[in-house]
């Protein structure tokens, strides 16, 4: 699933993510900090996983920037 950076933090690492349909889901820092990524901007897209709950993001990454998946 993708959805599109809502708030982000930089001073705790923690935001959210608007999805397609409008859903707000959020994400701690404890995610950010394991996607590897270093900076979020407003309207970046992002894949996501979310848990059992449906508004709590367990993963980020970038299309593309990932365990198997090369770039160029």
């Amino acid at each position: 699933m993708q959805g599109s950076v809502h708030r982000f933090d930089e001073q705790t690492g923690a935001g959210s993510l608007l999805l397609d349909d409008g859903l707000e889901v959020t994400f701690s820092a404890a995610v950010f900090a394991a996607s590897a990524l270093r900076h979020l901007r407003p309207g970046q897209r992002l894949s996501l996983d979310v848990g059992d709950d449906g508004r709590e993001v367990t993963r980020l990454w970038i299309v593309g920037i990932g365990d198997d998946q090369v770039i160029g």
